[in-house]
């Protein structure tokens, strides 16, 4: 049997172009800043590239990663970004930063009262669930093979999950980016199976400032 440590854990080609252009963007930004592309309107809806995720469709009057759609118009949207109103065109990319000088970030909670947000690790756009029960960001193998971590460097040891105690792997993360928020030398379990999403575990949380008021939560760096 393996040890080390033990953890805690809970478990249209168009777009995709637009996707890859907007990542190639996103890395050439300053750490704190936020990057938005449009990548197409559908009804009250604004299709948005945020930090070179996958695109989002996002409902007028909505606020998803501290993005709020103020309007949504025939051939263009306007969003507040970073405290400013920012009108964009499809194929169009807006960049703002936080206000105050803080690296924060605004979530809203989903139905279910869950909060997902986009990111990057090391450069690589993943979606992620806020689980304040994971003891440290948590990604699954096909997952951590796209950014290039290797299972078998990483420190071996057994994580509790609600399906039994798994194999998983301690790495160490070059840097981990949520909103205009970027971490460095942030701690992760790579699982030796699938995950359905990485959760954004305390390695992360434990380092900013957590605000919860109803369905939104916000996020400010700490150090």
């Amino acid at each position: 049997m393996a040890t080390g440590f033990m953890a805690s854990t809970r478990l249209g080609k168009t777009a995709a172009d637009f996707t890859l252009l907007g990542l190639c963007f996103l890395l050439s930004l300053p750490l704190n800043a936020q990057e938005v592309g449009l990548a197409g309107i559908m009804g009250n809806k604004a299709l948005l590239i945020i930090n070179g995720a996958p695109p989002r469709s996002v409902p007028l009057g909505a606020t998803v990663d501290g993005v709020k759609v103020l309007a949504v118009q025939d051939n263009q949207v306007i969003i507040e970004l970073g405290g400013r109103k920012r009108p964009l065109r499809v194929g169009q990319h807006a960049v703002g930063t936080s206000t105050g000088g803080a690296e924060q970030m605004v979530l809203n909670a989903d139905s279910r009262g869950h909060f997902f947000t986009t990111g990057t690790i090391n450069g690589v756009s993943l979606r992620f669930l806020v689980d304040t029960g994971a003891s440290m960001i948590s990604l699954g193998a096909s997952d951590a093979r796209r950014m290039g971590l290797d299972f078998n460097r990483g420190q071996k040891g057994m994580s509790q999950t609600a399906n039994g105690q798994v194999m998983v792997s301690k790495v160490q993360l070059d840097n981990v980016r949520i909103g205009g928020v970027t971490l460095h030398q942030v701690d992760a379990l790579i699982h030796q199976s699938d995950m359905p999403v990485a959760l954004l575990g305390m390695s992360f949380l434990n380092r900013m400032e957590m605000q919860r008021d109803g369905n939104t939560m916000t996020l400010k760096k700490r150090f």
